[in-house]
Formats: structure tokens, C-alpha cells, sequence
């Protein structure tokens, strides 16, 4: 693992302005300090890639989330991932394990354990392509490392991961600039929207992006999406724009924040501040009366996004409108 935090302390240095961003990922790189006793470190993954996404919530909130079973009580993943971790018990293990961000650099381990590529967009890809989730155990056990065959490495010449994005957070080849990035700005990050000039670039994201995964020729014909997802068929009818902006906070506490909890329990606010913008760069008539109502909500930083949704939905319609054709206008 120590290659891992070489390649943080560089990414740091190509972006500077990712340093604060990535100041908790030097706790990932420097676990041994916790675990003294850490011996050898078990990866395993999990192909997403199997599950359908409802239409409510196709291309505005990210797979990755949506499939996230690390906490989910009802996913099978949860449960497999509970049941391995007593399996290592049982055979005399002592393991550690944190379910929501792991104890390391996840990608990293699972490349290094070769479980995939890392590839230029900065995710991890296996047979199954980047639709990957990835868990971690640190054990007191030396262990065997074998190695297998490792995916084709990104051509050199390819770079659509960074033409697919569009407020350019990648850069460069390998690197990220996280403040830039759209799911960032769409979850933990983007505290002051409105002022963020990238915002008009998130185009249909709501809750995190996977655009430059999208695009990349690796993960072409890798998603199958047979099987369903415990609970997410109801839940995504709560999650269309429309009911996300007239959700209630006890709603949001219960059903929606347990599973979705990059954004935190108290912060409803975000995901309507982030549902208002995507209502304005995906604008349509049907928004207008939402956008209005949302101009007098009590939360200021709710209202503040929809007065300016709404002046620039204003200004697009009459810029539309001198575009026609004078008799199309008459």
C-alpha cells in the first residue's frame, strides 16, 4: 500500500487546490499508525452492473449510489459482506473493516490485490468494467498474494473519460480535480450553488455523475440490468425533481438520507437547492409552477436558488422567443 500514498501526495501537487479535499484520504494512507497489528489487507468486489435503474432516476442520480449496498439493511451485499466478515472471525481472524469509506484506499488495494485496473478516469475497472463496488478487511495474518491476469491498459491516445466531462475535472490523464467534479458539487461539496459557475454544466445530475464512466469504450456492453434492487422501485417514485422538491424533512430522515447519506440528515436543503438547478438547465413549462413556489420557501438558501432558477428560465424563454421567426412569434 505505500504506493498509494506516493500517488496522493502527486495528485496533490498536479492540483493543488485539492489538498484540503484530500486531507482525509492521508488517514487511508497512513492506517498502519491505527492498526499496528494489520498484517495483510482482503479485497473483494461487487458487479452493480447487474441491476436496473428506474426511469425516475436514470441518468440524474449516479448507479453507484443507487446500488449502494454497504449500509442497505435489505441489500444482499450488506448482508453477504457481514456474513464474510464472521467467516474470517471464525477462522481466528482479527479483522477491521469500515463499511461507508473503508479503512484504506479502496481502488488502490483492490489493484494492487488484482482485482482490476485503474484506469484514467481514476476508476477501477474489472471484467465487469468500473460498475464495481469494492470492500476492504484488514487482518493480523500474513497471506499469500497471487495474481491474475490484469485488464488491457486505457490506449494511449484515448481521451473521452475527459471530453465526456463537462465542468473539466479531469485534467489529466490519472488525476482529478475534485472541486470541479459534479458529483462533489452534487453531494458533500457545493455548499453555495448558486455562486458555483460550473453549475449551469451539470446537465441532467442531481445526485452524483458517472458521464466519464459512460463514455469510456471499457465499460461498452457491461451492464446487463436483470435483476432489481431491493426497495429502490419505491423508493425512486420519491425521488423524481418534482416530489424530491415537495419532500418533508421526517420523510427525508427516514427513507431517504439512511441510504442516500453522502448528503446528511439535516441538509433536505441540498437536495432541493441541487433539484432547482437541474429544473433549470433542464427547464420546461411544467417546472414553472414548482420553481415558484420554491421562491418562497422558508429555508433562504432554497428561496435564493429558486429566484435565480426562475430569472434565468425568464431570460432563456425570451431569448427563445426572439429566435423564432416573426411570423412563428405573431
Amino acid at each position: 500500500m505505500d504506493g498509494y500514498g506516493e500517488r496522493l501526495t502527486e495528485r496533490i501537487q498536479k492540483v493543488p487546490e485539492s489538498k484540503l479535499f484530500y486531507s482525509g484520504e492521508e488517514r487511508r494512507a497512513g492506517f498502519r499508525s491505527a492498526f499496528p497489528w494489520a498484517r495483510s489487507i482482503v479485497v473483494c468486489s461487487t458487479n452493480f452492473g447487474r441491476y436496473r435503474i428506474p426511469e425516475k432516476v436514470r441518468n440524474r442520480i449516479a448507479r453507484y449510489y443507487l446500488f449502494d449496498g454497504r449500509v442497505d439493511e435489505k441489500s444482499s451485499e450488506r448482508h453477504r459482506n457481514l456474513e464474510f466478515e464472521a467467516y474470517l472471525g471464525g477462522m481466528g481472524l482479527r479483522t477491521a473493516n469500515e463499511p461507508k469509506f473503508g479503512l484504506v484506499g479502496l481502488r488502490w488495494a483492490a489493484m494492487e490485490a488484482g482485482i482490476g485496473l485503474i484506469r484514467k478516469n481514476n476508476f477501477l475497472y474489472g471484467k465487469n468494467g468500473s460498475w464495481l463496488a469494492i470492500e476492504a478487511w484488514l487482518t493480523d495474518r500474513d497471506m499469500e498474494l497471487r495474481r491474475f491476469d490484469q485488464p488491457r491498459p486505457c490506449p494511449e491516445g484515448c481521451g473521452l473519460c475527459k471530453k465526456a466531462c463537462p465542468t473539466g475535472a479531469l485534467r489529466s490523464d490519472y488525476s482529478l480535480s475534485p472541486l470541479r467534479c459534479i458529483s462533489f458539487l452534487t453531494t458533500f461539496g457545493g455548499r453555495n450553488l448558486p455562486d458555483e459557475p460550473l453549475r449551469r454544466d451539470f446537465r441532467e445530475c442531481i445526485y452524483g455523475c458517472e458521464l466519464c464512466q459512460d463514455a469510456c469504450p471499457f465499460n461498452k456492453g457491461m451492464r446487463r440490468e436483470d435483476e432489481d434492487f431491493p426497495g429502490l422501485a419505491e423508493l425512486a417514485e420519491a425521488l423524481s425533481p418534482e416530489a424530491i422538491l415537495e419532500m418533508d424533512e421526517a420523510f427525508y430522515r427516514e427513507r431517504v438520507q439512511p441510504k442516500l447519506f453522502y448528503i446528511g440528515p439535516d441538509d433536505l436543503w441540498k437536495w432541493k437547492v441541487d433539484v432547482l438547478n437541474y429544473m433549470g438547465n433542464n427547464y420546461h413549462a411544467g417546472y414553472a409552477p414548482l420553481i415558484e413556489a420554491a421562491r418562497s420557501a422558508p429555508d433562504a438558501r432554497i428561496a435564493a436558488m429558486a429566484r435565480l432558477v426562475a430569472e434565468e428560465s425568464c431570460a432563456q424563454a425570451k431569448l427563445a422567443e426572439a429566435a423564432q421567426p416573426r411570423c412563428l412569434r405573431t
